[in-house]
């Protein structure tokens, strides 16, 4: 069957064809030329990743709409915008955390790094919430909280603080440091992996991330996200081996 032209349905078998002896499969490289592709193909070292769980499942703390825009629009961005700075670079193929990492701090690479880190964070963000979530882990994340704050609500001020003295655009984290939980804030895209913490968990404090739920009641959004989203499982499995 002819390889039909962009006026019909283009399928990946006609792109199949033989060179020098092997079968060179062109499909994949098809997505890197749609950007609507390149964000969600399946093999690709930095993609817009699907949301573990429905657009709407963090209702009512957070909307299907402000999921929709934030993961669809902002986060997709971000992603888009990395592929276009790595394409033809020695970045490129690259996993998103050594882009980050081979970018951070060379002024001639700010705008790489911006775009990879956010992208990462952003990532690592949706991972870090849950639906039915929240509140006071159980088992070694409780006896890390103690051990590191003194209790759960110590631990819940100092994480509520650091989202809500972060001027401006950022993050907040709870991480370890030399084998200590520790909770830490970042602005803009700083990311804790550029620093030799281990990220166990984030909140987005950006504006995209609550304006349209809550306005400018950051306060609410943290609130909300510490007592009824936190994902624990997933900040457990970010736990270092001992």
């Amino acid at each position: 069957m002819p390889i039909q032209t962009v006026e019909g349905e283009i399928s990946r078998r006609n792109f199949i064809l033989s060179a020098a002896g092997g079968i060179v499969l062109l499909g994949a490289g098809m997505a890197g030329l749609s950007g609507c592709d390149s964000r969600t193909g399946g093999a690709a070292t930095v993609a817009l990743p699907e949301l573990p769980y429905k657009e709407n499942a963090l209702e009512p703390y957070i909307s299907r709409k402000t999921i929709g825009f934030h993961h669809g629009k902002h986060h997709g961005a971000y992603v888009d915008r990395t592929l276009e700075l790595i394409k033809g670079t020695p970045l490129a193929g690259l996993s998103l955390k050594d882009i980050v990492q081979k970018t951070s701090g060379f002024a001639d690479k700010a705008s790489t790094f911006n775009n990879a880190a956010q992208s990462w964070n952003h990532d690592f963000y949706w991972k870090s919430l849950a639906p039915g979530g929240g509140g006071k882990p159980e088992g070694e994340m409780a006896r890390r909280l103690d051990a590191a704050f003194g209790s759960y609500e110590n631990f819940k001020k100092e994480l509520t603080s650091a989202a809500m003295s972060q001027f401006g655009s950022g993050w907040a984290w709870l991480v370890v440091e030399e084998d200590r939980l520790k909770v830490v804030n970042t602005s803009n895209a700083e990311t804790p992996i550029i620093h030799g913490q281990v990220p166990l968990l984030t909140i987005d404090v950006w504006e995209h991330a609550y304006y349209l739920d809550y306005q400018n009641l950051r306060s609410d959004y943290v609130k909300n996200v510490i007592e009824h989203l936190i994902n624990w499982k997933f900040a457990e499995s970010n736990l270092p081996v001992a």
